[in-house]
């Protein structure tokens, strides 16, 4: 169903109808008992490689805790290159952590693009007989607000924090066109550290995302954000159900904004250099 109230301050509503999820346009009680009621269940994919896993996971996942789908049961699918190192959570109940191992890849790009390959993956062998809908995030963010089933759709990308209140002209896109990943414009920019939906959906995503990846390395080739910029390019092609706002993922650091009303997730700090050294 759909948000029945709106904001006048901000736009909640895509060219295509889908609307735009930003504090006040919804009823909360509502989505949780509606949902409840449904039996919803949700996975939340996250990589913790290398350094991240000791830098951000622990606060990731406690936080997810506190305020990711809170009543409905969620599996945290965690992949890591050190399945012995995952700090112990104390989960709710029907609420579940399973690791998988991946290998480490000494490029950071890399590691980032394969997720892809990864997800896609997990969610035929695993995800799709125990959940309908996919949520994929970045590890370096803490919840700090309600992240509840408002959020879920058939396919929901989300507007990048830096670019929503640009002039498209602003955004990042790929514009070589040797790369699958090409764009000479699009709707929005969406940011790649959120994006979910029915398994089905995110199985397509990232399986087209991973097949463009391998297109361009054929021809020597690498899209200018990586799987972003090729995430961007599939849903300027398969345009999401729901977008969120960037309430969704928001990075202090922008500052105060009055139509930003919650941060409902947030960067953490970064430390680039240091966490990606091999």
């Amino acid at each position: 169903f759909f948000p029945t109230r709106s904001r006048g301050d901000v736009q909640t509503c895509t060219p295509w109808k889908a609307p735009i999820i930003w504090e006040g346009m919804f009823d909360p009680e509502l989505y949780d008992r509606t949902h409840q009621k449904e039996g919803t269940s949700v996975a939340l994919t996250v990589f913790a490689v290398g350094r991240y896993l000791e830098a951000y996971l622990e606060a990731f996942l406690q936080s997810a805790e506190r305020h990711f789908m809170v009543g409905l049961p969620v599996i945290y699918y965690v992949f890591t290159d050190k399945p012995d190192k995952i700090p112990h959570i104390e989960l709710g109940p029907r609420r579940e952590i399973k690791v998988v191992q991946v290998h480490r890849d000494s490029r950071w790009q890399d590691i980032s693009m394969k997720r892809m390959k990864t997800i896609a993956e997990t969610i035929e062998s695993d995800i799709r007989h125990h959940c309908q809908y996919v949520f994929c995030l970045d590890v370096d963010q803490v919840f700090t607000g309600r992240f509840g089933p408002e959020a879920l759709g058939e396919s929901v990308g989300l507007l990048h924090a830096y670019y929503y209140r640009l002039p498209k002209r602003f955004y990042t896109y790929d514009r070589n066109p040797k790369s699958v990943a090409y764009m000479e414009r699009g709707d929005f920019y969406y940011h790649a550290a959120v994006f979910g939906g029915s398994w089905r959906w995110v199985k397509a995503l990232t399986e087209a995302c991973y097949q463009g990846i391998m297109e361009d390395k054929k021809n020597h080739v690498e899209a200018l954000w990586h799987d972003e910029s090729h995430l961007n390019k599939f849903m300027l092609l398969h345009k999401p159900s729901r977008v969120l706002s960037p309430e969704y993922c928001w990075d202090p650091d922008i500052g105060q904004r009055t139509d930003i009303r919650v941060a409902r997730l947030i960067w953490a700090p970064k430390d680039y250099e240091g966490l990606r050294a091999v």
